[in-house]
């Protein structure tokens, strides 16, 4: 068997959950019930969230807030401020596609500064 399998949560209660922690991508599972939220941070990567089922309420720098049906990837841009949450009554569920991982983009990132390695 060369393929790696990664089982995800089945439910309807608060779950995040990485998934896959590779040098070429961080991906994490997600699900939030009614009123609940990611805390408000920082793209620390190129994101992209896929949402699978149910509509996220979604706000990124000072834009206004969107509401994003399932069926939607959306491309988050390296740095930018991040507030996600479920302001439906139907359970938000969703992956956290992050390319390249963090912690290769930082050092990437460390590389380009002047002085860095």
């Amino acid at each position: 068997m060369i393929e790696t399998v990664y089982p995800v949560a089945f439910s309807d209660q608060k779950t995040i959950e990485k998934i896959v922690d590779d040098d070429q991508a961080m991906i994490n599972h997600i699900i939030l019930p009614h009123g609940e939220a990611v805390p408000e941070h920082d793209s620390n990567s190129n994101v992209y969230l896929v949402i699978v089922r149910g509509q996220m309420t979604l706000r990124l720098g000072a834009q206004e807030t969107e509401i994003y049906p399932s069926g939607r990837i959306i491309a988050v841009p390296y740095q930018t401020r991040m507030r996600i949450s479920n302001g439906n009554e139907e359970t938000l569920e969703f992956f956290v596609v992050k390319a390249p991982n963090p912690r290769v983009m930082q050092k990437e990132n460390e590389q380009k500064k002047p002085g860095g390695a």
